[in-house]
């Protein structure tokens, strides 16, 4: 367990959006295999800039409908992904793009996705919010805030129903704590003993709203505490320390068939999603998501304990560059969806007396 992880119970300290000093706070890198940590850089790397050119791409019209981007919260989704075993499923909130490229979907169908074509992950019917692959295990990013929870409730309940070993890692923002899904699905989880880690992303605002205004308890992972599950909070701008409290959780739910809860710390460096200029942050809150940048301040460990010099850092960023300028390319140049498959995907099995009428289609045939 990493050592900024705190269980609930009243043990855990309050970041309070503050400002820490990471040096003194960060579990130490000395005892991890360099190949391991150069590799978290890349993927941090990646999903910063995939989103800097998710976000160039909506302001293209090239991508429409709703888009929120994971930029500030790379740590945390390169922690949380690298903890889940290929076999395990994951549920998401409608922030999911970094969680897809972190769950083994290619930045090109993620891409793809987003540019609405058929060569998408979803086949450009999901878009943004709602991607879906069964064979990378990623059931699905949920636009309706703790729309995913009672879902991935159910999968593990599947999980267990089946004596599998697989656990069910259901992600969400912190506003989601206020939901009645959330608390209705953390009781039945630990009614009914189902591995499945609850993941709470606090990044101090849901939508424009602090956490401390909109929640009687800040604390999230205490939330647990009334259903008797164990809350762990974790500083989510520190890749390690992810990875070590959401392996440690993931493992114990794995062998013990019951739920966690999770809460890690990070900063959202933009609005809610890309059309939001995020008014409601005040300069010196702005400045402290900058200065808590999660990319750059893992670059410059690495950089301190010498396992990143600037040739391995050129060749880097040069590989990321070239692979969502790839991304770019291929859903620029991908098909869109044919309209005579509007309606493939409506069911998963065919139901009687389906509607397929098109919008120009008369209501009633002559």
């Amino acid at each position: 367990m990493a050592d900024t992880a705190k269980k609930g119970g009243g043990t855990a300290r309050s970041t309070g959006g503050r400002r820490r000093s990471r040096k003194d706070a960060a579990p130490s890198i000395a005892d991890e295999q360099p190949k391991a940590l150069l590799e978290y850089y890349r993927q941090m790397l990646l999903i910063r800039r995939f989103e800097e050119r998710t976000a160039q791409a909506y302001t293209q019209a090239r991508i429409g409908g709703y888009c929120h981007l994971n930029l500030g919260e790379e740590a945390t989704v390169v922690g949380l992904m690298t903890a889940l075993k290929e076999r395990d499923y994951l549920f998401t909130n409608y922030r999911e793009h970094g969680y897809a490229i972190g769950k083994g979907i290619s930045p090109r169908e993620v891409m793809a996705e987003l540019y609405g074509r058929s060569t998408g992950v979803s086949k450009g019917w999901g878009g943004s919010m709602h991607m879906f692959d069964t064979e990378a295990r990623l059931l699905g990013g949920y636009g309706i805030v703790g729309g995913q929870l009672p879902l991935a409730a159910g999968a593990a309940l599947a999980v267990s129903y089946r004596g599998g070993d697989e656990v069910v890692m259901c992600q969400m923002g912190d506003g989601t704590t206020n939901i009645g899904a959330f608390h209705e699905t953390l009781n039945i989880a630990a009614l009914w003993n189902l591995p499945v880690v609850f993941v709470v992303i606090n990044n101090y605002t849901g939508m424009g709203t602090t956490v401390d205004k909109s929640s009687a308890e800040p604390e999230l992972h205490k939330r647990g505490s009334a259903y008797r599950i164990e809350g762990v909070r974790v500083d989510g701008q520190d890749v390690i320390a992810v990875r070590d409290a959401a392996s440690d959780l993931v493992e114990r739910a794995r062998s013990e068939q019951r739920p966690y809860l999770l809460e890690t710390m990070s900063h959202r460096m933009k609005g809610h999603s890309v059309v939001d200029p995020a008014k409601y942050r005040t300069k010196e809150q702005v400045e402290e998501a900058r200065a808590n940048d999660p990319v750059a301040a893992f670059e410059a460990r690495l950089e301190e304990a010498g396992v990143l010099d600037d040739d391995a850092k050129k060749e880097i960023a040069d590989s990321v560059r070239d692979e969502v300028t790839d991304a770019a390319d291929f859903a620029e140049n991908s098909p869109n969806p044919e309209v005579s498959t509007l309606f493939d995907y409506t069911y998963a099995t065919p139901v009687a007396n389906e509607s397929t009428r098109m919008p120009a289609d008369p209501v009633f045939a002559e």
